[in-house]
């Protein structure tokens, strides 16, 4: 076997070793046994709740362990076919082979982007915030644009993407908007998203054709199962109900249905206003609740453990996560990372995927320098 070949086997071996470690080799096919057994138990649809739940951890622990078995077994099978073309000389074989072995690194690398993904509500749904910053109807168009980017993103993995709320701008775009984004792994992808936008551009609604700089946050948090108990008392909050937002027309809405809540103590504000009932918006509104305290309390041991501050911080200068640049030249970075896409287009359509997965990694590896601004 070629010396590149060997160091790229032992990379592979090496990587499949970590895996397992992450993984917990030993603990997972002894629960997945447990699991196994428990879904034989005919009582087990009594409670359906704790049923679907203990089905998605059994799918989620035979996918990976029937995964990392299929990478070792293709290592396996590709090392064999090396040395068997080897001995009979014949170097189609050995070629073959280690092209799959070079294909097999790829995998492992996605593969370890999904062990990343193991946070105590990584696989939940997810609830996304928009806020426009100060700039008016710039800022609020930005907010729009990315709205559509996430609601793109998330339809391009097969998530279905629900409105909760949703305040149009004076003149165009959005004042903000709160989305519900439902689909495995949904928080998990998105958690890192949360942050301070910056969009640099010829201004459309500058008749002077000048550039702009315009600033909108992020906030995302997870939505929370019934075996998740925030305690909130009604002591704690202020709810406001007021008239939905929207088009006019046949079906204006004309009684005040929609819902605020603050929750006075933390200060968080959540609204909903997608039902026309305000009992409807109003349960919809204390489960959105429930969840920003429940990410509250994630961030608070995330902040613990690793010694870095939130990054929910004033929509301006000097706080943004990335700056998305389509004048005077075209490129999208994030400062936390350093990763770039020099296709804003296509990041706007809901490419975001390598963003996302540096910043997992970097959330496993420890926090790096902030990469230095864009001009």
């Amino acid at each position: 076997m070629r010396a590149e070949t060997e160091m790229l086997v032992d990379e592979i071996k090496q990587a499949i070793s970590l895996l397992r470690r992450h993984f917990d080799w030993d603990q997972a096919l002894k629960r997945l046994d447990y699991l196994n057994a428990e879904a034989e138990n005919p009582d087990l649809w009594n409670d359906p709740a704790e049923a679907q739940k203990l089905m998605r951890e059994r799918q989620s622990l035979e996918d990976n362990v029937k995964a990392i078995r299929g990478l070792e077994q293709a290592l396996d099978d590709n090392v064999g076919l090396i040395e068997l073309g080897e001995e009979e000389g014949d170097q189609s074989v050995v070629a073959e082979a280690e092209t799959a072995i070079r294909s097999l690194k790829g995998e492992i690398a996605q593969r370890q982007i999904q062990t990343l993904l193991s946070g105590e509500a990584d696989s939940n749904d997810s609830y996304l915030e928009v806020h426009a910053g100060a700039g008016g109807t710039e800022s609020q168009d930005w907010a729009n644009m990315l709205l559509r980017m996430y609601t793109r993103w998330a339809e391009k993995r097969g998530m279905k993407v629900e409105v909760l709320e949703l305040h149009d701008g004076e003149e165009a775009g959005i004042k903000s908007a709160t989305i519900h984004i439902k689909g495995h792994n949904a928080y998990g992808w998105l958690k890192t998203e949360s942050g301070v936008h910056r969009l640099v551009r010829i201004s459309p609604f500058d008749s002077n054709a000048r550039r702009h700089t315009s600033f909108a946050s992020v906030w995302v948090y997870p939505v929370i199962d019934d075996s998740i108990e925030i305690d909130v008392s009604e002591a704690d909050v202020r709810i406001d109900t007021y008239r939905a937002s929207g088009a006019g027309g046949q079906h204006v809405n004309t009684t005040d249905s929609a819902v605020r809540i603050t929750h006075i103590p933390s200060g968080i504000v959540v609204a909903c206003q997608q039902e026309r009932s305000q009992h409807k918006n109003r349960a919809k509104a204390w489960d959105m609740l429930r969840a920003r305290l429940y990410e509250a309390e994630l961030q608070r041991r995330e902040e613990a453990a690793n010694a870095t501050a939130s990054s929910k911080t004033d929509i301006g200068w000097g706080h943004q996560i990335r700056s998305y640049v389509l004048q005077p030249y075209q490129l999208v970075k994030d400062l936390r990372t350093g990763v770039e896409n020099t296709s804003p287009q296509n990041v706007l359509d809901g490419d975001l995927d390598g963003f996302m997965e540096a910043s997992l990694s970097q959330k496993i590896e420890g926090a790096a320098e902030p990469v230095a601004d864009l001009d």
